[in-house]
């Protein structure tokens, strides 16, 4: 399946990293999504390297999650998994593939002003 999928949220689980006895390593995170009246608790699992994307999270950061849907069967029964590949935070922490640009060197050494976006307060 090569579909891609996008959803923002707040960052309201954060589970432990699991390991298997096989050395497969994933860890679960759960983020709130507003749907009106009620909003919307979305789990998503990262495996393997991206498990690092989550370093940096914490509860209550606005994250934007990209991700692809992967479904399974185990003995009759069908499972669905939210993969999340790429993690954006809104204080700046990004979890993210090597698609993304990287800075050049000339661009930091001009870049001396603070970022207004880049703000401390808690509301």
């Amino acid at each position: 399946m090569a579909n891609t999928f996008e959803l923002s949220g707040t960052l309201k689980v954060l589970e432990e990293t699991q390991t298997f006895a096989s050395g497969f390593s994933k860890r679960e995170f759960v983020i709130e999504v507003p749907d009106g009246k009620y909003p919307q608790m979305v789990k998503f699992e990262v495996v393997r390297d991206k498990i690092d994307l989550l370093n940096s999270m914490s509860i209550g950061d606005e994250l934007k999650v990209t991700f692809d849907i992967r479904g399974n069967e185990y003995n009759g029964r069908y499972y669905v998994n939210l993969n999340a590949w790429k993690i954006e935070g809104n204080s700046g922490n990004r979890g993210e593939t090597s698609e993304d640009p990287q800075p050049s060197s000339f661009d930091s050494s001009f870049d001396s002003e603070p970022d207004p976006s880049d703000d401390d307060i808690p509301f």
